[in-house]
């Protein structure tokens, strides 16, 4: 098969044994001056231009579909300096499942307190049964701001926690909990990037300082994670349990797949109406 189209970029470099120990020990790299100073100016305004598309200046946007949104990123999946981390992990069958872009000015007041520490995945972490959970996927942030101090929406990660299931927390989250023993907050220059298995306890800080927080996160995983085929024409009489099983929910944002809302997936209000829900087992809890 002959590959048309943009000559294709050099795909970067191995990871170093150095890099693999590390990011096997630790769950995560921060590489630095991924970026140089031009081309963090340049996404650094793309971004600001969808920011003033979607919305108010001084509240915040989490806004998924990073390309889609804003197509002048593109540049980023593949980045020469980068995405070697991404293959010398996953290998060359992948693609990029889940990716958004950030743009968080400065907290002025405080906020209700909700605990944010979460593994990636969302259902994957309830429904794979094996200890500890399988990688599955890697993320890819890229930093436009300075966050090489704490304070200013800093990553948070436990170092070393890819390998553990479960961490302390409250019985909501909106019980005001401390952070996790070992918690760090992560630090790096504009242009950085942090490479970080999607098993390692995370969590983003508030941004108090000065400085808008702005990045785009990138998240890679198998090409098979996805449906086989696709559903390429409406087939009438389908029950909303049969339209999930083969994939025709209908135009969402893509979290029904992750689980995050469960009453819009069919086959749990069913389970739910009929008292198959079991809580003891993880696949079935809420």
């Amino acid at each position: 098969m002959t590959m048309t189209g943009p000559a294709v970029r050099h795909p970067g470099t191995a990871m170093t044994a150095d890099q693999r120990a590390q990011f096997e020990r630790d769950g995560y790299l921060v590489v630095p001056g991924v970026l140089d100073a031009d081309e963090v100016a340049h996404y650094t305004e793309a971004i600001d231009r969808v920011y003033e598309r979607h919305t108010r200046e001084g509240e915040g946007l989490h806004l998924r579909g990073a390309v889609q949104s804003c197509p002048e990123l593109a540049p980023l999946i593949d980045h020469p300096k980068m995405f070697g981390l991404v293959w010398s992990i996953l290998g060359w069958n992948v693609h990029i499942y889940h990716s958004h872009l950030d743009v968080h000015p400065t907290v002025s007041a405080e906020r209700p307190f909700r605990f944010e520490w979460h593994q990636d995945g969302g259902r994957q972490n309830r429904e794979i049964e094996t200890h500890p959970r399988p990688r599955m996927s890697v993320n890819v942030a890229y930093w436009l701001s300075d966050v090489s101090v704490p304070g200013r929406g800093n990553l948070k990660v436990v170092p070393g926690s890819h390998t553990t299931d479960w961490i302390a927390g409250p019985p909501s989250r909106n019980v005001p909990w401390p952070d996790p023993e070992d918690a760090i907050h992560v630090t790096a220059n504009a242009g950085d990037v942090v490479f970080f298995d999607r098993r390692i306890w995370h969590a983003r800080s508030e941004n108090h300082s000065p400085i808008t927080r702005k990045a785009a996160y990138f998240g890679y995983t198998y090409r098979w994670v996805r449906a086989r085929q696709e559903l390429t024409r409406e087939l009438p009489g389908l029950s909303p349990v049969q339209q999930q099983l083969l994939g025709a929910l209908g135009a969402t944002d893509g979290d029904h797949a992750w689980g995050h809302a469960p009453h819009g997936v069919p086959l749990y209000t069913v389970l739910r109406e009929t008292g198959n829900l079991d809580p003891g087992f993880p696949p079935l809890k809420p």
